[in-house]
């Protein structure tokens, strides 16, 4: 059986020993291993994939100590155990039919139990792939109602993660509080940066160069989460609007990805207003 341990203290001697010597004591074998010191925090950060017999509850129980006395913030994830994931979608499905493709073969380590969106456009797309779908419709008077049906059916359904694949809707700081670090939102990240309506027609007009995304963690702070993964793509004065568009379009599915998959394999952790991704 194969497990992640994934752990967050202050630094100090002896830490990576303390984690062997457990291991060893555990009979397990390490995969993997990854650390690494965030000088202006202190913080130590490590990252580690290992095999071994004991059942997880043992595990847990016998690290407890360690971690206890190191500060630890911890966390040992069975590595066949795939986050149960619902994906939030408006009208652009690029995104959405990128993922229940690298679902389906294996390159993103989750399961899609539900696709939810404003509208019903991603209705069918979510249904042929036998993926239920929830429609709620949002306006200023149904917004608090509709995320409290959100907020039902991702307890009720247990689900671990909420990915806006182009979900056009802001959510609330009380529904972002709810969920630390379990939503993930990709979104357009031009230099310089265009906000408000049709970006890239404003990145067309002032001749961009490059046209990113950038994949992070929601927080009540609009698009200021802690940043897990970005691309960039060059165009040249050749491009029109609609291959902005396009090119854009390839650059949030493949930074959506990464960053999913990355989160989905214990790949992430939370260094405050930053992350540290073990790639």
């Amino acid at each position: 059986m194969e497990n992640t341990l994934t752990l967050s203290c202050p630094d100090k001697p002896g830490l990576v020993l303390a984690v062997s010597a457990w291991l060893v004591e555990s009979e397990c074998n390490i995969l993997e291993s990854d650390q690494f010191r965030d000088g202006p925090s202190g913080t130590f950060f490590m990252r580690i994939k290992f095999s071994g017999d004991r059942e997880l509850r043992t595990l847990k129980s016998s690290f407890e100590p360690i971690g206890k006395s190191c500060q630890m913030n911890w966390q040992i994830w069975p590595c066949e155990s795939k986050h149960r994931a619902l994906i939030l979608v408006s009208r652009q499905d690029h995104c959405l039919t990128d993922l229940i493709y690298r679902t389906k073969k294996g390159e993103v380590p989750i399961e899609i139990v539900l696709v939810g969106s404003n509208h019903n456009d991603a209705k069918a797309i979510g249904e042929s792939e036998g993926i239920d779908f929830l429609h709620f419709p949002i306006t200023p008077r149904t917004k608090d109602r509709q995320e409290k049906k959100l907020l039902d059916e991702i307890e009720r359904r247990k689900i671990d993660l909420v990915i806006l694949a182009r979900y056009m809707q802001i959510l609330s700081p009380e529904f972002c509080r709810m969920l630390p670090g379990k939503i993930i939102n990709i979104h357009h990240s031009f230099l310089p940066g265009f906000k408000g309506a049709r970006p890239y027609h404003q990145a067309f007009n002032h001749g961009v160069k490059l046209i990113g995304a950038t994949a992070h963690y929601v927080t009540a702070d609009l698009d200021e989460g802690p940043i897990i993964e970005q691309g960039v793509e060059r165009v040249d004065h050749r491009k029109s609007v609609i291959d902005l568009v396009n090119v854009g379009r390839d650059v949030e599915r493949i930074v959506l990805a990464k960053a999913v998959k990355y989160h989905a394999e214990q790949r992430v952790l939370l260094n405050g207003n930053k992350t540290v991704v073990f790639e």
